[in-house]
């Protein structure tokens, strides 16, 4: 191979590219747009953090989630609707008391009369018992309400060997100064008798029960446990006590005539029917059950 010394070589004339000025035109293009983006993305507080800058930052809302645990079933001001109020679930009957039918049998006065301190309970056709329902639906609605920020306490949670006596149940929403109590229970009437019923407290003077005070805000309490319960259950009201109206006014019953407090009871039900026992010893029913009467309890708690 020959060689020629540089001395010798024309001078080369550097070749521009058929790129070069298309690339230069669209870079002076971009460079605008980049550098505006820059500023847009540092004025909403792009790059601030302590990563130099290098990553985004989320866009945050001002407008809280529907479905944010820490806002579901707040109102207006953030609080919860129930903050502050006491409801005492009265779980109908316990389910040791099978097991202790001479206590449960020993009378107590309720005012009016002396009455056996508790009973066993029903149950439906196949054995599933009463106290065990009530028990279930208690816990449920605990759960529910303590939910909405209530302040929830239990006149029995299956953890006592019998009772407590209607006498005690009634003491214990007492001396909780409860804004509500609702006693769980389901009946057993007759087959083809159906549908749940609301059963309030009568006026009582008479002995250690003085039920006047309580009438008129029970009555206000078991007509909104009625009306969501029926909604959202899809349930009937009793076709066989109060007249259509699912409400039913007696002064025999201990735990309501010793009450000082507003308080129900409610049947979800008659166990003795075989519709009804279908719903009652559903799980996915139970569940409703308890939703209408948190709904019924907070749409009275709230006026």
């Amino acid at each position: 191979m020959s060689y020629v010394g540089p001395e010798f070589e024309p001078p080369r004339v550097p070749r521009r590219s058929v790129l070069r000025r298309p690339l230069v035109v669209a870079l002076a293009a971009l460079v605008p747009g980049a550098l505006a983006g820059w500023l847009a993305y540092g004025a909403v507080g792009g790059g601030s953090g302590d990563d130099g800058g290098h990553r985004a930052k989320a866009p945050v809302s001002s407008t809280p989630s529907a479905h944010s645990p820490a806002t579901a079933g707040a109102d207006d001001k953030g609080a919860a609707p129930l903050e502050g109020r006491v409801v005492v679930i009265d779980p109908g009957h316990n389910p040791a008391n099978v097991r202790h039918t001479a206590e449960i049998n020993r009378p107590v006065d309720i005012g009016t009369h002396r009455k056996e301190c508790d009973t066993t309970g029903t149950s439906t056709n196949s054995g599933y018992a009463e106290a065990a329902f009530t028990l279930d639906v208690a816990h449920r609605l605990r759960t529910l309400l303590q939910a909405q920020g209530a302040t929830v306490k239990l006149t029995q949670d299956g953890d006592r060997p019998y009772g407590p006596c209607v006498d005690e149940r009634a003491r214990i929403g007492n001396a909780a100064h409860a804004d509500a109590v609702v006693s769980i229970h389901a009946d057993g009437s007759a087959a083809g008798n159906r549908g749940f019923h609301v059963i309030l407290p009568g006026t009582v003077h008479a002995g250690g029960a003085d039920t006047r005070p309580i009438v008129a805000p029970s009555r206000a309490l078991g007509t909104a446990l009625a009306d969501d319960f029926a909604r959202v259950t899809g349930s009937a009201r009793s076709n066989y006590l109060g007249g259509g109206t699912g409400l039913v006014t007696r002064t025999d019953l201990g735990g309501l005539n010793l009450s000082t407090v507003p308080k129900v009871f409610i049947e979800c039900g008659n166990m003795r029917d075989s519709k009804d026992a279908a719903l009652l010893t559903s799980g996915a029913w139970r569940q409703k059950a308890a939703l209408g009467m948190s709904e019924g309890i907070v749409s009275f708690l709230r006026g």
